[in-house]
């Protein structure tokens, strides 16, 4: 076992994304994760394109390093086994309603009494404090929830759209890896477990509230909320002569070397231009200047120029263009894994990097209940009472 987290075993009751994502991230970290799958399996497997049924691409880049056992927690014998291995588990993470963890029989107080040292992480759309607690929650929703759709409409958008990425379940995601390695941190010191609540709704607005809160800050309000620069409708990738350019003009000394670069020193004493605060006041006329200024080169010109000028600048890159990027080729971000179902694929790194306890590869995503007798029988089961299990159909193979 290698990873800064080797030796801690996390029991994954998760699926779809956000909560795979998490535990993925826990697994990397060398984290023992055991999936504990319905009899169909994470709905995840059934997302195309796939090799085999039941290998979805996604599935593939969210569960790597796991060990799969198929549980039917529906039933008494699949709950038992549930609890049999939640005894020896350092960590369980479970991303449905608590009210559906309660009817399961595997509520805080239920795992608790299983095992008082264990760390019970729950992550689900709204605090259950509040009347949304019962709701259900999915990346889409969340996003709705905390205004993202309609600050992209406000920022220039057709209308109201998604963020084109699963925006709300991976940050979020990292939340939850933030809560299991803090109460892992406190158990340490303090010998006890707890039960810790990542709600989506909340977490994920703390991060677009970051920035948009704005007037809202001060009491008395002072302004409207939003963040001028970020809802100014100019601040998109620029259009060049052949392509885009993303460039971020942003503070005295760039500013004074982009109006050199376009031979345009005058506004050096123009009022709007001329510090920061007024810049942030006037972010839709600055943008609108910059997008006719890109619009007289050549990208390839234009990264050269702003390169040398010391301003800030990226090419615009596709999804084609990121897996050739020369950056992640030099460090190896993509490479090749075998695996013994899907056969060759490719597979992200880590992005974080260790001087020593540096987290790897250790396994192949699982293919359904592939590990379910192993981790039963290091929870203590004989092989007869898990043929009975499989018998039964409370478990799987």
């Amino acid at each position: 076992m290698s990873g800064p987290l080797a030796g801690v075993r996390v029991l994954d009751l998760t699926t779809v994304v956000m909560g795979p994502f998490a535990t993925q991230v826990l697994a990397d970290f060398g984290a023992d994760v055991i999936k504990v799958e319905p009899p169909e399996g994470d709905i995840m497997r059934h997302a195309a394109p796939m090799r085999s049924p039941g290998m979805g691409h996604i599935f593939l880049n969210a569960n790597r390093n796991k060990r799969s056992a198929v549980l039917d927690l529906k039933q008494a014998g699949g709950r038992d086994a549930c609890l049999a291995l939640a005894a020896r588990s350092d960590v369980l993470v479970y991303n449905i309603r608590p009210q559906a963890m309660a009817r399961l029989k595997l509520s805080y107080a239920d795992v608790c009494a299983a095992n008082p040292c264990i760390v019970y992480v729950g992550a689900f759309g709204y605090s259950p404090r509040g009347p949304y607690a019962a709701r259900a929650a999915y990346d889409d929703l969340i996003q709705g929830a905390v205004g993202l759709p309609w600050l992209l409409a406000q920022s220039g958008a057709s209308e109201p759209r998604y963020a084109p990425a699963a925006i709300a379940d991976r940050t979020v995601g990292l939340h939850i890896v933030n809560a299991v390695c803090a109460a892992l941190y406190s158990r340490e010191k303090s010998g006890r477990g707890q039960r810790v609540d990542v709600p989506m709704f909340e977490h994920l607005l703390q991060t677009v509230l970051g920035e948009h809160l704005g007037g809202y800050t001060f009491e008395p309000q002072l302004g409207e909320p939003g963040y001028t620069r970020m809802l100014a409708k100019g601040r998109r990738p620029y259009q060049t002569k052949d392509g885009y350019v993303c460039v971020l003009v942003y503070n005295d000394k760039q500013w004074r070397a982009f109006f050199r670069l376009i031979d345009r020193q005058d506004l050096l004493a123009d009022a709007r231009f001329a510090t920061q605060e007024a810049r942030s006041r006037n972010y839709d006329v600055a943008y609108e200047l910059v997008a006719q200024a890109m619009n007289q080169r050549g990208t390839d010109e234009w990264i050269a120029a702003l390169e040398a000028a010391d301003i800030p600048v990226q090419r615009m890159n596709s999804l084609g263009d990121i897996v050739n990027d020369p950056h992640l080729a030099a460090i190896g971000f993509f490479h090749t894994v075998e695996h013994p179902s899907e056969g060759r694929l490719k597979s992200m790194a880590v992005p974080s990097e260790w001087s020593v306890t540096a987290p790897e590869h250790r396994r192949h995503a699982p293919r359904l209940g592939e590990h379910t007798r192993e981790v039963l029988r290091e929870a203590g089961l004989a092989d007869s009472r898990i043929d009975a299990l499989v018998a039964s159909g409370a478990a799987r193979l």
